[in-house]
């Protein structure tokens, strides 16, 4: 197989570009004068797989929750690993009505990552802003942040502003909700 038959088959984004990667995303937030720390690792999938992996690494550890509605809307939902989500009461909350997990071909379409590997970076992929992000307020209360550089065998690890200020520069301004208040 060809080298061009292989990028051939590689997905690619909504806009018809392939997605960003991980070095390019480090490049770009070193671009921003964005200090981070990226270690290498096991591949992990699940909240519980990166506990066990990335137990030794400091600071606020993150799920990130890839939802949409029925209209098609989506939203990136930025929170700590360990916090339960009542999707019902989010949907509400975010006046999305009914939410549910978008699939893995609508997440790597819109921001170019894998189930496992769903991060904020990620927003870099998404050009058409159609993805909303999401963080709870306790996330940004905790220093540094550890997230996937979009692929899931790496963590980078960033102060709370600077995340922030990276998805300012995606044109990706993220919603602070604090998900310890209840609805209404």
């Amino acid at each position: 197989m060809t080298e061009d038959s292989v990028n051939e088959s590689a997905p690619l984004l909504a806009d018809g570009s392939a997605p960003t990667t991980p070095a390019e995303l480090l490049v770009r937030l070193e671009s921003l004068g964005i200090q981070s720390n990226t270690v290498m690792h096991e591949p992990v999938f699940t909240v519980e797989e990166s506990k066990a992996l990335c137990g030794e690494l400091v600071g606020c550890h993150i799920k990130n929750l890839f939802l949409r509605n029925k209209k098609g809307a989506m939203w990136l939902v930025v929170c700590q690993e360990d916090r339960q989500v009542d999707l019902k009461a989010l949907g509400e909350r975010l006046g999305a009505g009914r939410l549910s997990f978008g699939s893995a071909e609508r997440l790597m379409r819109h921001l170019g990552v894998i189930p496992g590997a769903v991060t904020p970076f990620a927003a870099i992929n998404d050009k058409t802003g159609e993805v909303k992000v999401v963080i709870d307020k306790a996330i940004l209360e905790q220093a540094p942040i550890n997230a996937h550089p979009l692929v899931n065998d790496m963590t980078t690890a960033l102060e709370p502003a600077d995340l922030v200020r990276f998805l300012e520069a995606e044109n990706h301004s993220p919603e602070i909700l604090d998900l310890d208040r209840p609805a209404g």
